[in-house]
């Protein structure tokens, strides 16, 4: 009898039009350089899953774990080995420069991207989630930017997304203390979206992905680079881009569709084709 292959670390499932990416090396899905390149693999996989005129587009995407925890953080032989080598400013460089790129690339998915923490949420798993568009958690989760214990600062993007959700003195004090947070309080403070109950987290985080899903694919597209637009740039830059990112959505089949049902059926009975 062959005994079957362990599956990925990080893998890509489908789940109607959502694309679910799920995190799965037991026990502490700890991130070493074989997780990071899967998550490389799995993000660039999604960039073709959400391409606008793809028949089998995902519409959605929604990033879990398996196992108690989501992740208990990066495994630290690999700081270990950038510092002791022969050009640590080199590699450590290298090593952030590139993960940004997967944080970013994440980021800038053409369709709603969710985050569930059903558990502990540590570091690496941390900043993936500040990527995504939308985190919801369990009321037993907690979260931690916590790489002062090895003398760094969170460099996936975690500082300047807390900042964005936060205020810059919220992400400071994250930051500074290396402190867990349950998250009831980061829901008060914006970083998380919505608390859900523990009992059911995994299939209720899985329904609000598809409801997201369901949703005008491509007038969300729209809202995200109008949302980025003024975090980054200020409203005004917003306001300047607005018609050539809006006024498109009036040739999509999503928008023809909803109007024609509005008018034949009333408000919220469209479906969405996210054409």
């Amino acid at each position: 009898m062959t005994t079957p292959a362990p599956a990925a670390p990080v893998r890509v499932e489908r789940d109607g039009d959502v694309a679910v990416v799920v995190l799965d090396r037991p026990p502490l899905n700890l991130f070493d350089e074989s997780v990071f390149a899967r998550f490389e693999r799995a993000v660039a996989e999604l960039v073709a899953l959400t391409a606008a005129g793809r028949p089998d587009r995902a519409r959605a995407v929604l990033l879990e774990a398996r196992g108690r925890v989501v992740s208990a953080g990066v495994q630290v032989e690999a700081f270990r080995d950038i510092a002791e080598g022969p050009d640590p400013v080199g590699e450590g460089t290298a090593l952030w420069a590139r993960l940004i790129r997967l944080a970013q690339t994440l980021e800038d998915l053409p369709v709603p991207t969710v985050f569930a923490a059903h558990g502990l949420t540590l570091t690496a798993a941390f900043e993936l989630a500040l990527a995504c568009d939308l985190i919801v958690a369990a009321e037993q989760a907690s979260f931690g930017l916590v790489e002062i214990v090895v003398g760094l600062t969170p460099s996936m993007g975690g500082p300047q997304r807390l900042a964005e959700r936060a205020g810059p003195t919220r992400a400071k004090e994250l930051v500074f203390g290396g402190e867990r947070y349950p998250a009831a309080r980061l829901e008060q403070w914006g970083v998380v979206n919505r608390v859900l109950p523990d009992e059911g987290f995994a299939e209720a985080a899985r329904e609000y992905a598809r409801r997201l899903a369901a949703g005008p694919t491509v007038a969300h597209a729209a809202t995200k680079q109008l949302v980025s637009t003024a975090v980054r740039d200020g409203v005004r830059a917003a306001d300047a881009v607005l018609p050539q990112v809006s006024g498109p959505l009036f040739a999509s089949e999503d928008l023809r569709g909803a109007v024609a049902s509005f008018l034949a059926d009333g408000p919220g009975r469209a479906t969405h084709r996210g054409r």
